[in-house]
């Protein structure tokens, strides 16, 4: 599903150098998704950790909201094409929510779930980076839903379906596996500035 009227738009008067290449900047924020929006209680939201099958820690959104926030601003980068630039965010990096959880990291590899069913993969460093945030403001305000509110993930370095909408999971994995879109051939890493669109 795609934005009602989304087309790209000139690059005239543009700082190219903040464009990863085969990019073009979007004034507006298009909503694409591979699933049905759902109705998320943010009240009822939780965010499990889990290795081997099994269960390691849980967070809701009252502890999650203890946790000092984190707020940055960063150009997104779509798969499609688009890129926005300075993005606001604001939620809890993925870093201080495991340190607050006083998790040990089993392996070096994640899958990344969604309440939808959405899955993408991501190398543990990268969920581990400082800007890497489960993330429930946007532009100041809470995630609309068609954006992946009440929380989603952000891991603004990479292609933006890595930062998967509606986060419920993430599971530590042995080896690196596709995840939803990886799965119909999209890059298993995805940097905007290698242009790993697709394996």
């Amino acid at each position: 599903m795609v934005t009602r009227g989304f087309f790209g738009k000139g690059n005239d008067d543009l700082d190219k150098k903040r464009l990863p290449p085969g990019q073009y900047l979007e004034n507006r924020f298009p909503v694409l998704s591979a699933e049905p929006t759902p109705d998320i209680n943010l009240l009822d939201w939780k965010l499990s950790f889990s290795y081997n099958n099994e269960i390691m820690a849980e967070i809701d959104w009252n502890s999650l909201n203890k946790i000092k926030s984190t707020e940055l601003t960063k150009d997104i980068h779509c798969v499609t094409r688009w890129t926005k630039f300075d993005m606001n965010w604001r939620g809890v990096s993925v870093q201080n929510i495991i340190k607050s959880l006083d998790l040990e990291v089993p392996s070096d590899w994640v899958m990344i779930g969604a309440s939808t069913g959405y899955t993408t993969n991501l190398p543990t460093e990268d969920l581990l980076r400082e800007f890497t945030l489960i993330a429930y403001e946007y532009e100041k305000k809470p995630i609309t839903p068609e954006h992946g509110g009440p929380i989603r993930l952000l891991v603004p370095h990479l292609y933006f379906w890595k930062s998967a909408k509606w986060v419920s999971s993430i599971s530590f994995i042995d080896e690196d596996k596709p995840g939803f879109w990886e799965n119909y051939g999209y890059h298993m890493y995805g940097d905007p500035w290698k242009e790993q669109r697709y394996s």
